[in-house]
């Protein structure tokens, strides 16, 4: 089962979103409706292959999730789930071109004081429930769980996710002319200057597409408050947290197995602007090669796990695969 957020156009044939290059090299040539969702689904021939754009943001992932894994057409129960999109990533993490394997998955339910109004000296005007200021947790301990009345965390299986990332780690991904010159804005940060490359880490949801220096530390604090460390912010997205959620809650229904769900998020834009250019500007600017470089190496990544799966169904229909 293939995930994804949106699409700019057609299915294929046009300018491509984060489902077309998927429909058209995959074969994915069968329109499915889909009255519980956005927009069609696709399917390869013999339905082994699906693939469901969800809609953008955290209530049109979580609500079409849960609408095609209760749709009486499909058995999910062995099924395996690639959310393959793009993301905003940290200039401190990775660089445009990158592909990252979320290990956690974060949203952003929250307070939150306008910055300009905030007391004197908070780095940013978010903070959590219970909290008495920002980048620090209630004094009193409390869950953050996928069920918990403050649900933030939701863990992706780790011997998946390794398994994902051990087979696709050496996939070859191209830098283009727009994002090196991207790159060039950012000579004070190493990992923006490397080839691109398959990484792991943390992404952080939110309805908002938040940008900017403030806003990034805030999401650095973010996850290592509510992991206790475990995890390091990489992404951010609109969707993640909404899916693995619904996941959550369809494992307990049977619909689904809860481990079986992958997060790729491929890294189109920056999370904060580079230096000599304010918040706004950066926010506004197209994503370098306009989105290509993101949709190809999401493609490149996902797909090999995807072969792999189809390869050797009888081994991982029943056993899911591990890191060795």
């Amino acid at each position: 089962m293939i995930v994804t957020a949106y699409e700019n156009g057609e299915d294929s044939g046009d300018a491509p979103g984060e489902l077309q290059l998927w429909v058209e090299r995959e074969g994915l040539d069968r329109r499915l409706d889909f009255p519980g969702g956005v927009r069609a689904l696709r399917a390869n021939a013999d339905r082994s292959v699906l693939a469901m754009t969800t809609g953008m943001g955290l209530a049109n992932a979580a609500a079409s999730t849960m609408a095609l894994a209760m749709d009486p057409r499909f058995d999910f129960k062995r099924a395996y789930w690639l959310v393959a999109g793009v993301a905003g990533i940290d200039p401190q993490v990775g660089a445009v071109g990158d592909a990252v394997w979320v290990d956690y998955a974060l949203n952003d339910m929250a307070r939150s004081l306008d910055p300009r109004e905030a007391p004197a000296g908070w780095p940013y005007g978010v903070y959590a429930f219970r909290a008495d200021g920002p980048d620090k947790l209630p004094a009193q301990p409390m869950q953050y769980g996928p069920f918990a009345r403050y649900a933030q965390v939701y863990p992706l299986d780790p011997g998946l996710t390794g398994w994902a990332f051990a087979l696709t780690r050496d996939t070859e991904l191209d830098a283009s002319d727009d994002t090196r010159a991207l790159a060039r804005r950012w000579r004070e940060l190493p990992a923006t200057q490397e080839r691109p490359r398959v990484r792991r880490g943390a992404s952080v949801s939110s309805n908002r597409y938040w940008h900017g220096i403030a806003d990034t530390r805030w999401a650095r604090d973010w996850t290592r408050l509510h992991t206790d460390g475990r995890a390091r912010f990489a992404v951010s997205d609109m969707e993640d947290a909404a899916i693995a959620a619904a996941f959550a809650r369809l494992g307990r229904t049977g619909q689904v197995d809860p481990r079986r769900l992958l997060v790729l998020r491929a890294a189109s834009n920056y999370t904060r602007p580079p230096p000599g250019m304010d918040a706004f500007e950066s926010a506004q600017r197209p994503h370098a090669g306009r989105g290509l470089p993101a949709y190809e190496a999401a493609y490149r990544v996902g797909s090999r796990v995807l072969r792999e799966l189809q390869a050797n169904w009888d081994r991982y229909a029943d056993a899911m695969p591990e890191a060795q």
